[in-house]
C-alpha cells in the first residue's frame, strides 16, 4: 500500500471475517486488511491504497451498503436452505421492512444531496459522516457563511406536525408527529448530533443548527415548516432557500469544514 495510514490504523491479518466499510467487500479470516482502531472497523487493502479523504463524499453510501448486505444475506440463507426452490421463493417474496428501511434511507439522502447542488459555491457540504466511537452517522453537515447546519434526511409518508401539550399550569412539551405517530425520538437524535458538531467546531460565534428534512412527505401548500425543541422540520427546497438567503456572518467556511471533516470521517 502506497497511502500513509491514519494514526491508530494497523495493517494486519484478520482474526475474524469482516466487511470493508468503504466498498462492502467481504474479508475472510487471515486476509490482510487495515484495522481502524478509532472506529473498530476494517477496510480492504485496495481501499487502503487510496487516501480516504481523497474520495468524493457519497450521500447515503453507508445506508445503501447496509441494505445490500442485508439483502444478500437473506438471499444466501434462502438459497442455502432451499437449493431448488430458493429462486422462486425470492421472486415471490419481498425483503423484510427492516431491510427496505435501509434502502429508503439511502434514497432519501441521495435525493436531498441532489437538491443541495443548488447551494451557492460559498457553501461546503459533508455527506454521510461517521460519529467516532459510535455506530451512528450524520447524513449531511452543511457549512455556510451564516453557520453550520446538521441535517438528518427522512423519507416518510404522511404529514409532519408539531404537537404542543401543557401550557399555563403545566410545563410546555413539544413533540413531533408524522401521520399521527409520535416521532419525537428523531428530534432527540438530531439534538445529539448538533451537540457533537458544536463541540467539534469549538467556536461559540459559529451557530450550529439542527434540521429534520422530510422528503416525499405530505406538506401543505402554504406554511408547514416548524421548529420542535430547537430542531427545524422542513423540506429540501425550503432548506436550500433558507441557507441561500440567510444573513452571512464571519464564518470561515473552509476552516470550519476542514475541522469537521477531520472530526467526522466518511462513513462510506
Amino acid at each position: 500500500m502506497d497511502a500513509e495510514l491514519e494514526q491508530g490504523d494497523k495493517v494486519m491479518r484478520l482474526r475474524y471475517a469482516g466487511i470493508c466499510r468503504l466498498c462492502g467487500l467481504a474479508l475472510a479470516v487471515k486476509q490482510e486488511a487495515v484495522y481502524e482502531r478509532a472506529s473498530k472497523t476494517v477496510r480492504c487493502v485496495q481501499c487502503a491504497a487510496e487516501p480516504v479523504e481523497s474520495r468524493p463524499d457519497v450521500a447515503g453510501g453507508s445506508a445503501r451498503r447496509e441494505y445490500e448486505r442485508r439483502k444478500q444475506a437473506r438471499e444466501d440463507r434462502i438459497r442455502t436452505k432451499h437449493p431448488k426452490l430458493g429462486g422462486l421463493i425470492l421472486a415471490l417474496s419481498d425483503d423484510p421492512q427492516s431491510t427496505r428501511a435501509w434502502e429508503q434511507g439511502a434514497i432519501g439522502e441521495e435525493l436531498l444531496a441532489a437538491r443541495m447542488k443548488d447551494l451557492p459555491e460559498t457553501t461546503q457540504v459533508l455527506h454521510d459522516r461517521r460519529i467516532p466511537g459510535t455506530r451512528a452517522n450524520i447524513d449531511h453537515i452543511i457549512v455556510a457563511p451564516s453557520g453550520v447546519w446538521v441535517v438528518d434526511a427522512k423519507r416518510y409518508k404522511g404529514r409532519p406536525a408539531l404537537q404542543v401539550d401543557g401550557g399555563i399550569f403545566r410545563p410546555r412539551v413539544e413533540s413531533l408527529r408524522v401521520a399521527g405517530r409520535d416521532k419525537t425520538k428523531l428530534v432527540a437524535g438530531v439534538q445529539t448530533q448538533v451537540e457533537r458538531v458544536a463541540t467539534a467546531v469549538n467556536d461559540p460565534t459559529v451557530p450550529v443548527t439542527g434540521a429534520l428534512c422530510f422528503i416525499d412527505a405530505d406538506w401543505p401548500l402554504i406554511g408547514g415548516s416548524f421548529i420542535v425543541n430547537g430542531v427545524h422540520v422542513l423540506w429540501p427546497r425550503l432548506l436550500v432557500k433558507r441557507l441561500t438567503t440567510a444573513t452571512e456572518t464571519d464564518v470561515d467556511v473552509d476552516s470550519v469544514a476542514t475541522r469537521l471533516a477531520g472530526a467526522f470521517p466518511r462513513a462510506a
